[in-house]
């Protein structure tokens, strides 16, 4: 238990590491705040549209490096229960960050990171369906959804099936479980997002 409370909350302050903030930063000299800039919204798309499409994937890097370097720490702490606690964690702080009032970006990024390092062999399938979604309806929300809600249930699947994970951890009911969690930090804050998603 002291192990996995530990995952948690190194996977959390991971998470809560402000890439999209510090890279605003330094491209404008300070003098653009991303969550008053574009959309309000402080992720890498956000980032594309007012800092340019360069420093906008370098942000998505790093939200998704941050996601994967949760999981190791969690699974170096807590084996693989650990890496599905600190990757969720990770998408909370991103999302929910205590430094920032709680105001963070939209978790995408870092959920990426996380399905890399839990769910290699599931990650493609995830954006395929993310990507499909999204162009027939033409926003991002329904892809969002819809790949949230894919990744829970092939979590389940794996899980009960046993099947091969690639590099990730053998399926345990963690799996799904830490899905379910990140999924549901990420569809809330497109819900309340002040823009249209």
């Amino acid at each position: 238990m002291i192990a996995a409370l530990a995952s948690a909350a190194a996977g959390y302050l991971i998470g809560t590491v402000p890439c999209a903030d510090t890279a605003a930063r330094i491209a404008t000299a300070g003098q653009t705040d991303l969550r008053h800039a574009g959309t309000g919204n402080p992720g890498a798309v956000n980032a594309m549209h007012v800092l340019g499409k360069s420093w906008g994937y370098g942000i998505l890097f790093a939200d998704a490096a941050k996601g994967a370097l949760a999981c190791a720490a969690g699974r170096r702490l807590a084996g693989a229960t650990g890496a599905h606690v600190a990757g969720a964690a990770a998408v909370v702080g991103h999302c929910l960050p205590v430094w920032n009032g709680f105001r963070g970006g939209k978790g995408v990024a870092v959920s990426l990171g996380q399905c890399a390092a839990t769910f290699p062999v599931y990650m493609p399938i995830d954006l395929g369906v993310a990507w499909a979604v999204g162009k027939w309806t033409g926003r991002t929300l329904p892809g969002t959804a819809v790949a949230s809600a894919a990744w829970v249930t092939a979590g389940l699947l794996w899980w009960g099936k046993g099947w091969p994970n690639g590099w990730g951890p053998a399926p345990t009911a963690a799996l799904p479980l830490s899905a379910a969690v990140s999924s549901a930090v990420i569809v809330y804050k497109f819900l309340t997002a002040d823009i249209r998603p």
